[in-house]
């Protein structure tokens, strides 16, 4: 056999060892293609699925506490106004003075006043005169036998002048004792025990009946103010939601803002009884016993916690898991593991990060604790873990919150992605 013979079967050979090759290749391309678009076809279609945080509805606390900012006034608050006027001799008592009942504040010079008391005084005594004399010539003629030289007439005549000056007598009596009240009032006194609060007069300020011109526009104010601060009254606006748990034996706290880890008890002393209409909400009344006058004074803000009466047997959500939609107040029920159903549900009390539900949801639900806007019935979610930090550990206290009017909408908030492990 020649050599070229011996060598075609060799080339043969390799020529189909190279088409296997290439075919295998080609296939191999095609399945890895094939594999591939399988593959971003499964991370597509699971990246449609919308990541949601589950929750549960719980039991509500036993108690809750609801922060309202709150507004300290005396116990009793007296505006000191002049009775008399005249000008400022001589202010005795400053800007934080201890008074008791009756102590002197000011006094008014009154030269005027003077003048018309002491002729009031000047008056009462001629009227006195005149009915000492009257009286005695009326009993003179009492003792006269009625005849021919003095008639009944006479006699009456004289028991009428006589009644008439002693009738004169006693109205010169009532003005010298008036004149004398209003001399009185020339001394500005304290009505009760506490301390000066406002002092708005100087030495030489007028004063009229009206009060004290003590601004460049002449506006009438009262030259002193008096506190009673041995028990203030705390004033805060509750919503009228809250006006079944505004009775005796509610207790509150109060902290101000200087002094935030100062804790002030309060007790529960009144309310108004009716709903202001411009804001919807209860004026109650606490008092604070401050014998030693430290720290808490009239006037000013304050923070006030109260501590409200829970109900467990009302089941509470995460106030973010509700969805405000034109069939009413839903939220999203996760059924068996990975759809979702809209229910409506009733809303109860605002706890601030929590709300409660009267009706719509079940003890055993899971909800989406974290719906967004475009959520639908039906649609297909997955459950992730929230990430880190993302919202408070169970075994953390609940961090205080002040009570709104209403949870705000949420938007279409940023859903937590699963980590590279997960997927």
């Amino acid at each position: 056999m020649s050599a070229s013979g011996s060598m075609r079967p060799r080339l043969w050979a390799a020529a189909t060892i190279i088409g296997l090759a290439v075919v295998a290749l080609a296939a191999h391309g095609i399945w890895s293609r094939n594999a591939s678009v399988v593959h971003l076809q499964q991370i597509a279609d699971d990246a449609s699925i919308q990541r949601v945080q589950s929750a549960s509805p719980k039991p509500g606390p036993a108690d809750y506490t609801l922060r309202l900012p709150g507004e300290v006034a005396a116990w009793n608050e007296a505006q000191i106004y002049g009775q008399v006027s005249g000008y400022v001799s001589a202010w005795l008592k400053d800007y934080g003075a201890p008074v008791q009942a009756g102590e002197v504040l000011a006094t008014i010079d009154t030269p005027g006043l003077d003048a018309q008391y002491e002729a009031s005084k000047a008056q009462l005594a001629a009227a006195q005169a005149q009915f000492k004399i009257a009286d005695v010539t009326a009993k003179r003629y009492d003792e006269l036998t009625p005849g021919i030289a003095i008639s009944q007439q006479t006699i009456d005549n004289m028991n009428a002048a006589a009644a008439q000056t002693k009738a004169q007598m006693e109205a010169a009596q009532q003005n010298v004792d008036q004149f004398e009240a209003q001399i009185e009032f020339k001394k500005l006194r304290s009505p009760f025990a506490g301390i000066v609060t406002a002092r708005r007069v100087n030495v030489g300020d007028f004063i009229n009946a009206a009060g004290a011109d003590a601004t460049l526009r002449s506006v009438a104010q009262p030259p002193f103010s008096v506190g009673d601060v041995s028990k203030l009254r705390v004033f805060v606006s509750v919503p009228q939601e809250y006006g079944g748990e505004l009775k005796p034996g509610l207790k509150a706290e109060l902290r101000m803002p200087g002094d935030p880890g100062k804790v002030i008890p309060a007790q529960f002393l009144t309310n108004a009884g009716a709903v202001q209409r411009a804001t919807r909400t209860i004026v109650t009344e606490f008092v604070v016993d401050n014998p030693k006058q430290e720290g808490l004074l009239p006037g000013a803000y304050v923070d006030v916690k109260l501590m409200m009466p829970g109900n467990p047997d009302i089941l509470v959500i995460p106030a973010q898991a509700l969805l405000f939609r034109e069939a009413g107040l839903q939220v999203a029920v996760i059924e068996g593991g990975n759809r979702v159903r809209l229910q409506n549900v009733t809303l109860g009390r605002n706890l601030g990060l929590e709300v409660q539900i009267v009706a719509g949801l079940k003890a055993t639900d899971t909800i989406v604790a974290n719906p967004s806007v475009a959520l639908l019935d039906g649609q297909q979610v997955k459950v992730v873990q929230a990430a880190e930090g993302y919202e408070p550990r169970e075994s953390q206290p609940p961090v205080d919150q002040p009570v709104q009017a209403a949870p705000a909408p949420r938007g279409g908030a940023t859903q937590a992605e699963p980590d590279a492990a997960a997927r």
